[in-house]
């Protein structure tokens, strides 16, 4: 037996427990009288742990009941209004325990979700789905609490500042200066002014609404933003626009995504929004729908039409849908005319809602085709196209042509035979 330990001892040495195993265990490896040889992997395992036995905890089984209970305990009870508002959807309780479950174990979850939010969740199909959502709600909420804290922060910096005491009296005094200070207040009760104004007075411009069936979550938030900027960008202009928003049916998908963004400002925004159709509040004649898909290239502004633009997001793979509604409404269709002025190089022509009523507004107060075009994203097209040079050759054509034929008169003229003299004019 000694020399069966000798040989072994010498084993372990070669072996690369030598450098991993403690000393304690090492000794604890070598063979005694008093054990039997366990087989194989079973003689380390068993004879290495065999000393620090009494410093291991067993691990305990997980109870998966208990783990609902944990789970439940933080959902809402039973009766409360979120619970009431789903209970037709059986997959609800399992949709916020999943929620629960991917918080505890380190998810990126939101710290709070509105019911409107819930909704959305629990339309959602799979899980991966479910997590890209709720990976977007948790980095909105991130930057929203840094926002909100950034804004606390310097509320607190200036409230410090205006309750440090002045030292002198000559920073008491006004400072005398040529230059007027306008406040904001006055900026805003400008163009609330001319929007008003334009309210009674100005070209309408119409947004038809109609599309909201036609898109999908993403795409309803991406064009309520972009109607945002829009309107904002027609607030700020010297000669605003009067908006409409035709066919925004009462607590449809549009009025009320509209509502939570503008939240109170929305029953004192200066537009018209109505569930009547276009075709109700204006005549025909006067009206012409802008779409990409149209044949009809704009060759003017025209001051006495009211232009309607579709409601929909540039990046909707569905063309021909704008130029379809218009044509069964028989209406006139017109498209910018960016093939003649720009060298189009990539993309659709499908532009965005702020980028036409920046389009329209320098057509509008300028003329300039060149500076209204400017608001094209520049990735899409590689400069403008000369259209002087093109108009001098056009002329520079039309005077060889009527010179070329002034020639040809001239030359017939000399070559033609002079006519006899009637009787009454010979002497």
């Amino acid at each position: 037996m000694s020399f069966l330990n000798a040989l072994f001892k010498k084993a372990v040495k070669l072996t690369v427990f030598q450098s991993v195993l403690p000393e304690g265990t090492r000794k604890a490896l070598f063979l005694r009288t008093t054990y039997k040889l366990p087989p194989g992997r079973t003689l380390v395992l068993y004879f290495g742990m065999r000393k620090n036995e009494n410093q291991l905890v067993p691990s305990k089984k997980l109870d998966l009941d208990e783990w609902k209970n944990v789970m439940k305990s933080s959902l809402p009870e039973e009766g409360s209004p979120e619970i009431l508002e789903h209970e037709g959807d059986s997959s609800s309780t399992a949709v916020r325990e999943l929620v629960e479950m991917w918080r505890l174990i380190g998810g990126m979850v939101p710290e709070h979700i509105s019911d409107e939010q819930w909704k959305v969740l629990m339309e959602l199909s799979t899980k991966t789905s479910r997590k890209k959502y709720l990976k977007h709600l948790a980095i909105k909420e991130r930057f929203k609490n840094a926002k909100k804290a950034k804004k606390e922060k310097q509320m607190t910096e200036r409230k410090v500042m205006l309750e440090k005491p002045v030292e002198t009296e000559e920073q008491r005094k006004v400072k005398n200066t040529f230059i007027m200070y306008i406040r904001q207040k006055n900026f805003d009760d400008m163009y609330n002014w001319r929007t008003a104004q334009s309210m009674r007075f100005g070209q309408p411009l119409v947004f038809d609404m109609v599309y909201d069936k036609h898109m999908n979550r993403k795409e309803m938030e991406n064009t309520v933003k972009q109607i945002l900027e829009t309107e904002s960008w027609n607030h700020r202009s010297p000669d605003p626009f009067h908006i409409h928003f035709c066919s925004l049916q009462t607590e449809g998908p549009f009025h009320k995504e509209l509502i939570k963004r503008y939240k109170e400002a929305w029953d004192k925004l200066l537009v018209t929004a109505t569930e009547k159709a276009h075709v109700e509040m204006f005549p025909k004649d006067k009206l012409v729908y802008l779409t990409a898909d149209s044949r009809n290239e704009m060759k003017a502004y025209e001051h006495d039409k009211i232009y309607i633009i579709g409601s929909i997001v540039d990046k909707c793979m569905q063309p021909g849908l704008s130029l379809a509604n218009a044509k069964r409404l028989n209406l006139r269709t017109a498209r910018l005319p960016l093939e003649k002025y720009l060298h189009w190089e990539i993309g659709n022509k499908n532009l965005t809602l702020d980028q036409m009523i920046r389009i329209l507004l320098t057509l509008k107060n300028t003329g300039d085709w060149k500076a209204a075009l400017e608001f094209v994203p520049k990735r899409k097209y590689g400069g403008f196209v000369n259209t002087q040079h093109h108009s001098r050759i056009k002329l520079e054509l039309l005077g060889e042509k009527k010179v070329h034929l002034f020639d040809r008169s001239f030359s017939s003229n000399l070559n033609k035979e002079p006519k006899p003299k009637k009787w009454w004019e010979e002497k």
